[in-house]
């Protein structure tokens, strides 16, 4: 029998999920032109399944606009489909773009770095996952043998992430039971969250294809290492690429320019938390002495550091400039990338708007410092459950213009539903759910 190719046209919406709707391949470049309906109230559909209370319930009509250079087909052979899909913004009817769009979030955002500020941003999201065609072992943590046990996961992965365009930096077996980790190499702004989204896809498609499966969940279990997506980020002049970050005059080599960003981001992550850190269990991973986030702290090569300055190689003849960047790691892949990246920058933009300080490194462990030393670093902790974040987010206005009124008022009321749901759950039960949504 005669097989059609499907192109599914996908959003990634408020819950993390991909989303969209299919198309014969042979209608691509007319669907390029003219999208596909999407209906508003799908972006209340929770991770678990049931929807949210819907701003909008059975009325209106917004259009998927898909975005060529999002494109990613992988062949896996005469005995499996092609995994083909394209990413795409929200839009209404006339083309314009629709506020609760996540991905059309990030460009706004994007858009007001360069366009106050002369800005842009490099970045490239580290995954944390599970595989489930290994058994767990003790002792396995970067062990070759839990290499050697995935067999031929990762070297389909490679291949399938380089058909998809994507430059794979490192693949590696984590310290957690069944982890791996995944990086790719650095993209230009909004090119960033969709490379994300290809790397999480397409390692579900290849998981699939070896009849097995993995989850960017959170955490696994209560008692595990939690599964962080951390966001290496660096800035640099639109107009001439130069980097901006780094000033060898500072003890800590941290610019003016970036230091007012970073010390924006420090300000308000234990808001943008409830948008980086989007499920209920990810509050069981950001705890103190867990190699995970849980201050608002900038920390010098610090793996507990909300905010870390990373490390450079200096060879001879090394542009350090070049190198020198940072890292978010209070994200997860609960949270859509394109709401974490926009959540962050959107931070940032507000210490440059505001003429902030520097932000100031952060000597030692938060939890192991006295209070007035806290105090004067302006450090807390980030919040301890997804409750405690969406309260602070709801009450933080100073990014309200950025975020816009719509897609807060959506976020939040989605995001209080699914920690509804999960209310009288058990953390076992939960991390359960979460595993199999994501």
């Amino acid at each position: 029998m005669k097989r059609e190719e499907i192109v599914m046209l996908c959003t990634s919406d408020l819950a993390g999920q991909v989303r969209g709707k299919g198309f014969p391949a042979r209608d691509y470049e007319t669907r390029l032109r003219k999208g596909i309906g999407w209906t508003p109230t799908n972006s209340m559909i929770t991770a678990h399944g049931p929807i949210a209370p819907s701003p909008w319930g059975p009325f209106g009509d917004t259009v998927l606009v898909p975005d060529p250079n999002t494109h990613v087909r992988v062949d896996f052979g005469p005995d499996h489909a092609a995994e083909n899909f394209i990413m795409g913004d929200i839009c209404l009817l006339d083309g314009t773009p629709w506020p609760v769009c996540p991905r059309s979030f990030l460009k706004r955002v994007v858009a007001a770095l360069e366009e106050r500020h002369g800005l842009r941003v490099r970045a490239a999201f580290e995954h944390e996952f599970v595989y489930d065609g290994v058994d767990e072992r003790p002792n396995a943590s970067y062990a070759l043998d839990a290499f050697r046990r995935q067999d031929r996961f990762a070297e389909t992965y490679l291949g399938a992430l380089q058909q998809a365009g994507l430059e794979l930096d490192t693949f590696m077996p984590e310290f957690g039971p069944m982890q791996y980790e995944v990086t790719v190499g650095p993209a230009v702004g909004v090119t960033a969250a969709d490379q994300a989204v290809a790397v999480r896809e397409t390692a579900r498609a290849v998981a699939t294809r070896l009849g097995r499966g993995v989850s960017f969940t959170p955490i696994l279990r209560p008692d595990a290492v939690g599964n962080g997506v951390h966001v290496h980020f660096s800035l640099f002049e639109a107009a001439t690429g130069r980097p901006v970050n780094h000033d060898r005059g500072h003890k800590d080599g941290l610019s003016a320019t970036a230091g007012a960003f970073i010390f924006g981001i420090l300000a308000k992550m234990p808001s943008i938390t409830a948008l980086t850190a989007a499920s209920t269990i990810s509050y069981l991973r950001l705890t103190p002495n867990r190699w995970s986030a849980a201050y608002n702290n900038l920390g010098y090569r610090d793996r507990e550091a909300g905010v870390r300055i990373c490390p450079v190689f200096a060879d001879a003849g090394a542009d350090i400039s070049r190198q020198y960047h940072f890292e978010f790691r209070a994200a997860d892949a609960a949270a859509s990338p394109y709401l974490v990246l926009g959540a962050i920058l959107s931070a940032g933009l507000h210490g440059l708007d505001r003429g902030l300080p520097m932000a100031q490194v952060c000597e030692g462990a938060p939890q192991s410092l006295p209070a007035p030393e806290l105090e004067r670093l302006g450090i807390t902790r980030l919040p301890q459950s997804l409750d405690a974040a969406l309260d602070l987010f709801e009450a933080d206005a100073d990014m309200d213009a950025m975020i816009g009124a719509d897609l807060k008022r959506a976020y939040l009321a989605h995001k209080r539903f699914e920690a509804e749901l999960m209310r009288n759950l058990s953390d076992e039960e939960q991390c359960a759910r979460y595993r199999a949504a994501y």
